[in-house]
């Protein structure tokens, strides 16, 4: 589901955050501990600014990025490529 611009708000709570991104509020708590979704605590909760959901909807791989990715599918591929391979096949 996606959201439209009658649903903006200016904060966003973890379990909404997470139905938004299509992940769960574990998740998205587990990404705010982690810094990666920046968040405001109040009390035992969080809020979750909506710029926050901008930048994320917004963000794309910068080159080292995509070569860190890279580098590590080739990685998995060279130590697992026989056995997905074969579990491709089932």
């Amino acid at each position: 589901m996606r959201y439209t611009v009658k649903d903006k708000k200016d904060f966003y709570s973890i379990a909404e955050f997470g139905k938004i991104l299509g992940i769960s509020r574990i998740a998205v708590y587990k990404k705010i501990k982690k810094g990666d979704i920046k968040a405001i605590q109040i009390g035992k909760s969080y809020a979750i600014p909506a710029d926050t959901l901008e930048s994320i909807e917004g963000n794309e791989l910068n080159e080292g990025e995509k070569e860190q990715i890279g580098k590590a599918v080739r990685k998995v591929f060279e130590n697992y490529g026989e056995t997905i391979k074969k579990l491709g096949k089932e």
